[in-house]
């Protein structure tokens, strides 16, 4: 027996991991605790290269006056956009070019410092020898994150050595100089120290991960990706208590509270529009979501074409169509309902005559919103129900077959109660983005006489804040409508805990 757990206890030490019951040394805990200084560190450089404010190469006041909101990766992957609006100053040698391009190599350099500090931040979670061997990047990371901080000194001597200085107007930004510095010199030092605290590694070990921390690092550039697009453009949410326009430096001086919430309801004008507008909006998405069973059946019926190069086809030509812009589905429209297309070319051929242009025509506007939407969007909607329909359980077909069931039978006793919990959810989801029903294609199909009829609220808002600049207001309209969503959507939630006793959220 002992020999047994003896065995299991070298197979664990090779495999990276600790033998159950065994304590941490205390050089394993100091190191530990070490990797948490380093990771910040990490963290913290890479929130510093994103932040315009935080950039050590604006070393020119002349930068810094002509691109306000630009950050190291700016500098370091954008060289057009960093001498964008400095091209004549670079022609009349105010400012040097050599110290611009060495500018921009520093930041792509620290850029690159930082790739490399988070690859080794993450090897860090692994086992003994993945934490080993991901002190070298961090090492590499750290050093080279100095080297790019003595190229950004250099440029700032190029620039106070040549040029008119008057333009120029250098300013070394010290502290932030400073900070980057002392976060590469305590990236190695820590580093070092690190390696000294782990255990050596034992022979045979490979590189292991717990899977939890896998499955986290898989997650995270998808966490990354939705906080970017998703949660930091609420910093916009500001304009809504500014009266800002576009192009304008936001500043306290112009804060007016709540002034444009209260206008919002105040003017009789704003209040008409933003009625119409919900009017289309909420009409709109109800035929939307009346439809939705319409997915379902194409779904059901499809799976039941039995010859699969047909199915193959089908599925492929529905599908399509998703994937062209509404600017190329309103060319086919045009190509078939304008005044010169193939409806009324047809009628003039067969020698009636034809000159209505159906496209200008503000009839059942929203029934044709509905058709264009669902050709376009039908296939790839079915997709869903398609790979719930290839997870229910063969057997329970099997069964029905033997009992006597029907094609007719099985798909409406099995296949449709199996795909209602799938539909559910959509239908919860849609029921939250009632309010969100897309911008393109009623920007597409919109004239001057369907405006009206066809104006939807991300189109209004577009409209109001792009077409008129009147940028506070429709972040106002913007901001009712994100929360109007939220609310919609913790309320179907909860109706569908209360009634199915599941929910989605």
């Amino acid at each position: 027996m002992s020999g047994n757990v003896h065995n299991a206890a070298v197979k664990q030490r090779k495999s990276g991991k600790r033998v159950t019951g065994k304590a941490k040394s205390l050089k394993e805990s100091i190191a530990d605790i070490l990797y948490y200084a380093i990771r910040l560190a990490v963290v913290v450089n890479v929130v510093l290269i994103f932040l315009p404010s935080c950039n050590p190469a604006n070393v020119s006041g002349l930068i810094s006056k002509k691109s306000k909101n630009i950050s190291m990766f700016t500098c370091g992957i954008a060289y057009d956009t960093m001498v964008a609006n400095i091209g004549r100053e670079i022609k009349r040698g105010w400012i040097s070019e050599t110290a611009l391009k060495l500018l921009s190599a520093a930041c792509l350099v620290c850029l690159i410092a930082v790739i490399i500090q988070v690859a080794g931040a993450c090897m860090s979670l692994g086992n003994t020898k993945c934490r080993k061997f991901g002190l070298i990047p961090s090492v590499v990371g750290g050093a080279v994150e100095i080297i790019s901080m003595i190229m950004i000194s250099r440029a700032y001597g190029i620039l106070t050595s040549t040029g008119d200085q008057a333009k120029v107007e250098p300013n070394f930004r010290s502290g932030l100089f400073t900070a980057f510095l002392i976060l590469g010199i305590m990236i190695i030092v820590v580093s070092a120290v690190i390696f000294f605290l782990l255990p050596k590694i034992e022979a045979g070990e490979r590189f292991d991960m717990e899977p939890k921390y896998r499955l986290f690092l898989m997650m995270l550039p998808f966490v990354l990706l939705a906080f970017v697009f998703s949660y930091l453009p609420l910093l916009g949410w500001r304009y809504a208590f500014f009266d800002y326009k576009s192009g304008e430096t936001l500043s306290m001086d112009k804060f007016v509270g709540f002034k444009w919430f209260t206008q919002l309801f105040e003017i009789p004008a704003t209040r008409r529009d933003v009625v119409r507008v919900l009017k289309n909006t909420l009409a709109m998405s109800a035929l939307g979501i009346g439809t939705s069973w319409v997915a379902v059946v194409f779904a059901i019926f499809l799976s039941e074409i039995k010859n699969s190069a047909f199915r193959r086809i089908v599925q492929t030509f529905t599908t399509i169509p998703n994937f062209i812009s509404w600017v190329l589905v309103y060319a086919i429209a045009l190509a078939i309902f304008s005044t010169d297309g193939f409806i009324n070319t047809f009628i003039k051929s067969m020698g009636g005559v034809a000159t209505t242009n159906y496209l200008l025509a503000k009839d059942h506007m929203w029934l044709k919103m509905l058709a264009w939407g669902m050709w376009k969007g039908l296939g790839w909607s079915a997709i869903i129900y398609i790979a719930a329909i290839t997870g229910i359980d063969p057997q329970l077909y099997e069964a029905a077959t033997v009992d006597g069931a029907g094609r007719f039978q099985k798909m409406w006793y099995i296949t449709v109660p199996e795909l209602i919990p799938t539909y559910m959810v959509l239908l919860l989801m849609s029921i939250a983005n009632i309010l969100s029903n897309g911008m393109e294609q009623y920007l597409v199909f919109s004239n001057s006489v369907n405006k009206n009829i066809i104006e939807v609220l991300d189109l209004y808002v577009y409209n109001l804040g792009i077409g008129s600049g009147i940028i506070p207001m429709s972040t106002v309209i913007g901001m009712v409508k994100s929360v109007v969503s939220v609310i919609l959507l913790f309320s179907a939630n909860g109706i569908s805990k209360l009634v199915r006793g599941e929910s989605i959220v």
